[in-house]
């Protein structure tokens, strides 16, 4: 079990605050003032071998803990929140390849906070997969 966030200093932080944001090697940088976080090819990601296609679970945890980890940084938040309820579109097939995801807030009270979610391999504008979740704040 990671340790607790006792204060919030980066998204590397709050990564290794999230163990399967760390199991499945997701990293992030800053890109127009937003954090842009990717996920690396590993052939452990691909679950159709005779495509071969990342995993919808590996996609959609990706999706997930992107969302969890932007909520953190856009709060500057030290605990991860819950997650309420996820909804993922599949919209293309995962190639393997690197996987690019970004986060957008929608609405955030003191209690929920409702996140759009998209991930792309190559091209932005064709997006592999859409979701949406709502967390709930500590």
């Amino acid at each position: 079990m990671s340790p607790p966030i006792t204060s919030f200093d980066s998204l590397s932080t709050a990564i290794d605050a999230v163990p399967y944001a760390k199991l499945l090697g997701i990293q992030s940088r800053e890109e127009n003032g937003q954090p842009l976080f990717f996920l690396p090819f590993h052939t452990h990601n691909i679950g159709n071998t005779i495509l071969p296609a990342l995993h919808g679970g590996v996609i959609g945890g990706f999706l997930e803990n992107a969302a969890i980890l932007h909520v953190m940084w856009a709060s500057e938040i030290c605990s991860v929140p819950k997650i309420i309820d996820f909804s993922i579109d599949f919209l293309r097939t995962g190639r393997p390849v690197e996987l690019y995801g970004q986060c957008e807030i929608i609405r955030q009270g003191k209690r929920v906070a409702n996140v759009l979610m998209t991930a792309w391999q190559d091209d932005r504008s064709k997006p592999v997969a859409v979701a949406r979740a709502h967390f709930l704040l500590a």
